[in-house]
């Protein structure tokens, strides 16, 4: 294969989520800059869309839930990979709250179901595709639990999940490990920081807050508002993922953030976020009243991890990689795709019955 995306003999690449946010830019990428046969394996789960892939002639769909193995077993099957990039996952720690065996289910029990219909696939690949199989698991920072005011989280943090989310991904980290250790599967994990960009489904906090302040309605602000993430502009996240899954180490792990060498840390409050989208807005036309004052602080969420941080040194180090976009870059980036892509978002709402309401408020008691 000619192309220098991938490595000479990756030519058939599985990936898992391919209709979610950061897998379809995984797929978008391949199939740009590839010659490779993309693999999309999704539920079409309810943040699940094709408009930003289209057609190409590479790009073959596989309507599978990971949670059927047989199905799953059948899919990798008809795929017959060189390389897996798993992304398929339940992921809005909200959701997780208020429906956490859905979050089981999926990300555990699927990343299992799918470790042992690839392992069987390896097994039976001729000696020289055998040795160049790899499986990429793709997973959070949030499995690290919550920092300080200072630290940031690097590939030797010990795990403190909080959440059902991030407790269910922990799992599949472990899972995917212990795969490698046990039945010799050539893994690579990473472990990202809060992703955005364009093509998000409008459940998150940026998109969120992008439309209520288009709508003139209220800007919810969790608690203090002073919880910090580490924000990674997707398109910059997909390239640290190839990277990771093709040259990467097997059997280690890497931490990817959005800090590099464009002179601004990526490390922001939700405060600042949010009224960092405002003040793009306001230079945007229409032009009216300053959207800060749409800002209201709302009740927090259950188990808000304070801070996260990311030290991405070690795939910097080996693989050479760094982000290409500050924050204040990709994020006007983002507003702008936001603004005109209203239509879009409207449509995948209405189609997940998903009207822009808070969910992930209640503690649920089951008797």
């Amino acid at each position: 294969m000619s192309s220098a995306l991938l490595p000479e003999g990756i030519n058939r690449v599985l990936v898992t989520g391919g209709a979610g946010f950061i897998g379809s830019a995984v797929v978008r990428r391949l199939l740009a800059e590839s010659d490779a046969e993309v693999f999309n394996l999704d539920k079409l789960g309810y943040a699940s869309d094709f408009t930003s892939i289209g057609e190409h002639p590479n790009h073959h769909f596989l309507k599978t839930d990971l949670v059927d193995a047989a199905a799953t077993a059948e899919a990798v099957s008809k795929a017959d990979p060189d390389l897996v990039m798993h992304l398929a996952a339940e992921s809005h720690v909200d959701r997780s709250i208020d429906e956490p065996g859905a979050f089981i289910e999926s990300n555990v029990t699927g990343t299992f179901n799918l470790l042992q219909a690839v392992r069987c696939h390896r097994e039976q690949l001729p000696d020289e595709r055998r040795e160049r199989f790899r499986f990429h698991h793709i997973s959070t920072d949030e499995v690290f639990g919550s920092l300080g005011p200072s630290g940031r989280f690097s590939e030797t943090t010990p795990y403190d999940p909080r959440s059902p989310y991030s407790a269910s991904k922990a799992a599949s980290d472990h899972l995917v490990s212990a795969w490698h250790h046990t039945y010799g599967l050539p893994v690579v994990l990473t472990n990202c920081s809060n992703n955005y960009g364009p093509w998000q489904f409008p459940e998150k906090l940026i998109p969120v807050v992008i439309l209520k302040a288009v709508a003139g309605e209220p800007i919810p602000l969790y608690g203090d508002g002073a919880n910090v993430r580490d924000w990674l502009y997707v398109e910059d996240h997909v390239e640290a993922l190839i990277l990771a899954a093709t040259r990467g180490k097997l059997g280690e792990s890497y931490c990817v953030g959005g800090a590099g060498d464009h002179g601004t840390p990526s490390e922001r409050t939700n405060r600042d976020v949010v009224e960092t989208i405002c003040a793009v807005l306001d230079r945007l036309p229409p032009q009216g009243a300053l959207h800060a004052r749409l800002i209201t602080r709302v009740t927090d969420r259950p188990g808000h991890d304070r801070r996260y941080a990311i030290d991405a040194a070690k795939i910097t180090t080996e693989l050479g990689w760094k982000p290409r976009h500050s924050f204040e870059q990709g994020l006007e980036a983002t507003v702008r795709w936001y603004l005109e892509h209203l239509e879009w978002c409207q449509q995948v709402r209405g189609r997940a019955g998903y009207g822009g309401q808070r969910i992930g408020v209640t503690r649920t008691t089951v008797a």
